[in-house]
Order: C-alpha cells, then sequence, then structure tokens
C-alpha cells in the first residue's frame, strides 16, 4: 500500500516547514528551540524503530532504550580513540547496536508474554550496569565529547543549524525507509506473524528469522538515533539506557498509534513538546502525562495518529495475539 498523494503532500509540506525552522527560529528569538526540535527528531526516530517491532511485529519490548545507549557509547569508545568522522562514527553505532540487538533477539524471541518482555528488560538492564561500571566513559557521571564528529569539508556540525539539517534529512530518510519497510513482502509477513504466528508458520514462513531481523533492524535504527542523541547532546549518560527511558518510548508509541507509520513520531512529538511546556509551569509535569495516556486509551485507544482521516485503509493495530501479549 502506498502513500495517498494528500499523504504524501503534507509529508513534504512538514519536511519543508521543519527545514526552514531555522532559518526562522533567530527572528523571533527562538534559537534555544533549534536544539530541541533536533532532539525531538531523533527522539521520534527512536520511538519509530520501536514502534516497528511494537505495533508491525507484535513484538513488547521493555528495553529499547539499551540499544539507545549502545549507539551512544559506540560513538563515546570512537571519540575517545580519536575517530572523529561521522562516516565511521553513525555507521558503526548502527552495526554495534544492531549486533547487540540480534543476539539479544536470538534469546528473548525464543520466549513469550510475559517472559519476553521481562528478558528485554532484564538484559538492557544488564547492559545499563555493565555501562556504569566502564569508569574510562566516565561511569555513573557521564562522559563529554570534546567536538562534534565531520561530516564533509566546509560543513561545521559545530554550528546548530548545520547540524540540524543533517539530523532532518537522516530522520527523514529513516522514516521513509521504515514505511516502505512495513510496506513490502517482508513487512507484511511481519504484521501476518504479529495477526497470527501459528498460522503463518504453518504456511511455511520462517518466523524466527523474520522476528529477528526485524528486531535487529529496529536496534541498529536506535543505535543511530543514540549516535545522534550524543553528537548533539555533547554529552552521553547510562540515564540514557535506564528502563524508564524504554518505558517513556514505549508510552509514546502507545500515544501516537500502534502500527501506524506516523505513531511512533505523533507520540515523541506530543509528549516531548508537552513535557517541555508543562515544565515550564510546574513541577508536577508527570501529572497531566498521566492524563493525557489515560484519555488516549479511553478515547483514542488507536493512538492520535489514527485521527487523521486517511484515504486508503489503514494498517491493522496490534492484535490480541501479538508477541508479547499472550500467556
Amino acid at each position: 500500500m502506498k502513500l495517498s498523494s494528500r499523504s504524501l503532500g503534507l509529508g513534504l509540506l512538514l519536511l519543508l516547514l521543519l527545514a526552514a525552522f531555522p532559518l526562522v527560529a533567530p527572528l523571533f528569538g527562538l534559537e534555544f528551540y533549534i536544539g530541541f526540535v533536533r532532539r525531538v527528531l531523533v527522539v521520534a526516530l527512536a520511538a519509530a524503530s520501536l514502534n516497528f517491532i511494537l505495533g508491525f511485529g507484535g513484538m513488547v519490548a521493555l528495553g529499547h532504550a539499551g540499544f539507545i545507549g549502545m549507539g551512544a557509547y559506540t560513538v563515546v569508545a570512537l571519540s575517545d580513540a580519536g575517530v572523529v568522522s561521522a562516516w565511521v562514527m553513525w555507521p558503526l553505532a548502527a552495526l554495534v547496536a544492531g549486533l547487540v540487538a540480534a543476539l539479544i533477539g536470538t534469546v528473548a524471541l525464543r520466549t513469550r508474554g510475559v517472559y519476553f518482555i521481562m528478558t528485554t528488560l532484564a538484559v538492557a538492564q544488564m547492559l545499563y550496569f555493565v555501562v556504569v561500571s566502564l569508569r574510562r566513559y566516565g561511569g555513573d557521571d557521564g562522559y563529554t565529547l570534546m567536538s562534534r564528529p565531520t561530516l564533509l569539508p566546509g560543513l561545521d556540525l559545530g554550528n546548530e543549524s548545520n547540524f540540524y539539517w543533517v539530523v532532518l534529512a537522516i530522520v527523514a530518510l529513516a522514516l521513509w525507509w521504515l514505511h516502505r519497510a512495513t510496506q513490502s513482502r517482508f513487512g507484511h509477513a511481519l504484521m501476518g506473524i504479529r495477526d497470527n504466528e501459528t498460522r503463518m508458520r504453518a504456511l511455511g514462513y520462517p518466523v524466527f528469522k523474520l522476528q529477528l531481523v526485524a528486531f535487529a533492524i529496529a536496534g541498529a535504527i536506535a543505535g543511530l538515533a543514540g549516535a545522534l542523541l550524543a553528537g548533539g547532546n555533547g554529552f552521553v549518560s547510562p540515564a540514557t539506557m535506564h528502563w524508564t527511558q524504554s518505558a517513556t518510548l514505549l508510552v509514546m508509541v502507545v500515544i501516537g498509534g500502534l502500527g501506524r507509520s506516523w505513531g511512533g513520531p505523533v507520540g515523541a512529538v506530543v509528549w516531548l513538546v508537552l513535557e517541555e511546556a508543562l515544565k515550564q509551569h510546574t513541577e508536577h509535569w508527570h501529572m497531566p502525562l498521566g492524563l493525557l495516556l489515560i484519555a488516549v486509551a479511553l478515547w483514542a485507544p488507536k493512538g492520535l495518529a489514527a485521527l487523521y482521516k486517511r484515504r486508503l485503509p489503514l494498517t491493522p493495530t496490534l492484535s490480541p495475539e501479538g508477541r508479547g501479549s499472550k500467556a
């Protein structure tokens, strides 16, 4: 199923508006928000990677932040070794996170239901404590990067606008690729496994291999998001890998819409924008966000992305037979 012309037009318009933001922001004294919007874009990519296995694959993973952290700490290790090229850092970050996800998936995907959830959570927490123990990279205090990576001669990534546009291009391409993957034969097979694993196995589909590939892809994209976060913030902390960050990503996907192309990005944008706005007015900003989650569960169970009426049929949402919901 291809994007409708209306959805494609909306996506291109949004991309143009986001690209123009660094040019317009200084006119209104909003230079600070260039970095904020960049962070929202990166988190949106991480949420979309989780939605790829959760919404489209039915794999309820509660350790996705571990892959973000693996990408970020790959950048830390390379930077500490003197590597400064983004062409080396970012692909390696994605590769390392993808390989770690494949290793974890090899074990976790042999379990079902709450056991799958707890396995992903336990392994992610193990990664968290491993990173805390690495004193060379700051341990619990985190690691400060001396400079941003280099990409092209004459392109200063230390400039906020330049780095913003690079991140926007990478995120846009990654989201487009994820959408294409969900519409491919692989994506349809993955959704078939989500809806009825037993039937797909009976039809001869290599269920375990398909799920493992999807799990590794999601981990690699999350690792890329972690590398971009590290480069943008100039600082990496083990807190990035804590299970609470994985839970926040899961909530973002639920708010945006499980199994919908825009679900992850919409949930990330709504959550982070409201968080930023509420923090300026109250210390108890968690409460309104909790009420938002309850409201979505009651009145928009398919997520906020489902409120946008499309001309084409929407991708089916997560069925009760998906991984993580079985006993």
